[in-house]
C-alpha cells in the first residue's frame, strides 16, 4: 500500500479493551471519505476509503474474537463462521457495502 493513499490515524488494540477500538472507529470515521474496503491481516485491520486513505487498528487480526465487533462497526459483510480461519495471503479483503434496508422493520 505504499503508493496507495495515506494513513489518516492509527490505534493500538489492547486485549479486553474493544470499547476503545470502537470509540476510535467512531471518532475517526468522519476523517475518511466513503468507505470501500476493509483489509484484515493476522496483526491489523485497515479501513480504506475511495481515495485509498486508511486508518489502522494494530494488534488485532482475523484470528481474534474481537475482530467481529470491529468489522460490524464499519458495516462489513463477512462470514462469521470462517472469518477466523487462516489464509495463505497477507490479508483478507472485504467490501464495506452492507447497509440497513429501507423498511426492513416494517410489518405488512
Amino acid at each position: 500500500m505504499a503508493n496507495f493513499g495515506r494513513v489518516i490515524a492509527e490505534h493500538r488494540f489492547e486485549p479486553g479493551r474493544i470499547d476503545e477500538v470502537l470509540a476510535f472507529l467512531k471518532r475517526t470515521r468522519s476523517e475518511l471519505r466513503m468507505l470501500r474496503w476493509v483489509r484484515v491481516s493476522r496483526d491489523w485491520v485497515r479501513v480504506i476509503d475511495v481515495n485509498g486513505d486508511w486508518f489502522e487498528v494494530a494488534g488485532i487480526g482475523y484470528a481474534d474474537l474481537d475482530v467481529i465487533a470491529v468489522l460490524d462497526a464499519v458495516n462489513t459483510p463477512f462470514n462469521r463462521e470462517t472469518i477466523h480461519e487462516p489464509v495463505n495471503d497477507e490479508f483478507k479483503e472485504f467490501r464495506t457495502s452492507r447497509r440497513y434496508t429501507w423498511a426492513a422493520d416494517r410489518v405488512m
